[in-house]
């Protein structure tokens, strides 16, 4: 109710006169209509002010808004009041260690937030070019195929992609642990047609770790009006900009599911009446995104990094929504069904997952020659994997035969058990440095484990686990 008070003198009244589902029309009188994204509060007889945002302006008295709550019980006749600003949220020091939902509402059953608490509006231009500050710094995760093969940029912006049960969200809670121990500035997580279960565990698991006091969580969850998804990552976004612009603060942005965000916003074109366009998305598809992207940016110093975790439905990546969200990532990580199957976990495609820093004068020379050989190695591999099935491995030559061997053991030594997991594998996570994975590579692309079982490899951080487990392997069968 902050922004209906303090915009009390410029009010304007409006009647709701339809209501379809989550789709409102309200009159207003002659010149009175409220501007668009302008913020309508609806006082319901259960003693609920129902939020509401104008999306069209129908006539010279009529506009058609979204509810971002449910409607039940809202009648025609209720009055509208047009609070004379877009929705915003509250932001500030205040909010940390806080769960929230859309409008900025307490949902962890603590204390309200300070009556002084300030409040930005959700919708905010990006940071101007000439504002913007370019970054290399890499931000390290600990998770080796990440930080070899697609480096993540401070300030950049990174996305996930995978179908379902690939394990996207595993991997942004990993990264989320990588940040509790190596990184000290916020965290915003936006969860966007989240299941309740994944909000609980999310919750469960920051008080565990103690970092939740550095930690802004926002929710739309999955039972909740399409309103609420589709602008739950901009409530998040307004929450991150003010410790970046005010706080100068660095802020890690993550976004669990940013294909949520557009099936939202699908779901609210169909219901304000707009013709569909390719695959049946929004014809704003490509617009929605940018407004939510380009507002992720370093600006004076302080920086929002975003890992965003994106659904690839029915595993097409030709989907648009999925086109157009890559479009705007620095890094691309691309999670594979097939390796999924064959128990490499993390599952990330080495191939078709890429980042713009993996160039030796951001990098170095050493980290860019060592990625680009795992990779050239594996895709070897995979060109020799239809002749091995169909043949088997002694049909190859001499040296296809070792440069196969070296693949598959690159890619039993890229995976590594999660902190995450460790309830459900018993075996403790690993955090692996930069310099240990390169220097494990190099030591396989060299020949170095030629003569190692590829199961000493299998699920372990450093290369010096690596050679415990192969002298133990071999101590046993001795």
């Amino acid at each position: 109710m902050n922004a209906t008070q303090s915009n009390a003198d410029t009010l304007s009244h409006g009647l709701v006169s339809a209501v379809r589902g989550a789709v409102l029309d309200v009159a207003f009188a002659q010149g009175s209509l409220p501007a668009i994204n302008e913020a309508l509060h609806i006082a319901l007889a259960d003693g609920r002010v129902l939020v509401a945002e104008t999306q069209a302006h129908l006539d010279p008295t009529q506009v058609r808004a979204l509810a971002l709550g449910p409607t039940a019980g809202l009648r025609r006749g209720t009055v509208a009041l047009a609070t004379g600003a877009p929705i915003t949220v509250p932001v500030g020091d205040t909010v940390l260690g806080r769960l929230l939902d859309v409008t900025g509402t307490v949902g962890d059953h603590g204390a309200d937030l300070p009556g002084d608490t300030p409040r930005w509006p959700i919708h905010r231009a990006a940071p101007p070019l000439s504002a913007q500050t370019g970054t290399s710094d890499l931000f390290m995760t600990g998770i080796k195929v990440i930080d070899l093969l697609t480096p993540l940029a401070q300030g950049g912006k990174a996305a996930m992609f995978g179908g379902a049960g690939v394990g996207k969200t595993v991997l942004v809670m990993e990264l989320i642990h990588a940040m509790v121990a190596g990184y000290d500035g916020i965290s915003v997580f936006a969860g966007v047609g989240e299941r309740s279960r994944e909000g609980h565990e999310m919750l469960l698991d920051m008080r565990g770790s103690g970092v939740l006091d550095r930690t802004v969580l926002v929710y739309g969850q999955m039972n909740e009006p399409p309103g609420a998804r589709w602008r739950v990552p901009m409530s998040a976004l307004t929450i991150a900009e003010w410790f970046r612009d005010e706080a100068r603060r660095n802020v890690l942005l993550l976004m669990d599911n940013v294909f949520r965000f557009v099936q939202a916003g699908a779901e609210v074109s169909g219901l304000l009446g707009r013709l569909p366009s390719r695959v049946g998305y929004q014809p704003t598809l490509a617009s929605e995104v940018a407004a939510l992207e380009e507002r992720i940016a370093s600006v004076g110093g302080a920086s929002v990094t975003a890992i965003q975790a994106v659904y690839v439905p029915a595993d097409d990546f030709t989907d648009p929504a999925v086109t157009t969200i890559a479009a705007h990532a620095d890094s691309m990580v691309v999670l594979s069904r097939a390796m999924a199957a064959e128990g490499i976990y993390p599952a990330v495609d080495p191939i078709a997952s890429s980042s713009v820093l993996l160039d030796p004068l951001v990098v170095g020379e050493e980290h860019a020659t060592t990625a680009l050989e795992v990779r050239r190695a594996i895709e070897h591999y995979r060109e020799l994997e239809d002749v091995i099935a169909l043949l088997g491995m002694e049909e190859l030559g001499a040296e296809d035969r070792r440069i196969v061997g070296r693949a598959r053991r690159l890619q039993r030594f890229l995976t590594q058990p999660f902190t995450v997991t460790e309830g459900l594998t018993g075996t403790p996570g690993r955090s692996v440095k930069l310099a240990d994975t390169i220097a494990g590579c190099r030591a396989i692309l060299d020949g170095e484990c030629d003569d190692w079982a590829e199961a000493s490899l299998y699920m372990i951080g450093t290369l010096d686990e690596g050679r415990a487990k192969e002298a133990a392997a071999k101590k046993a069968a001795a």
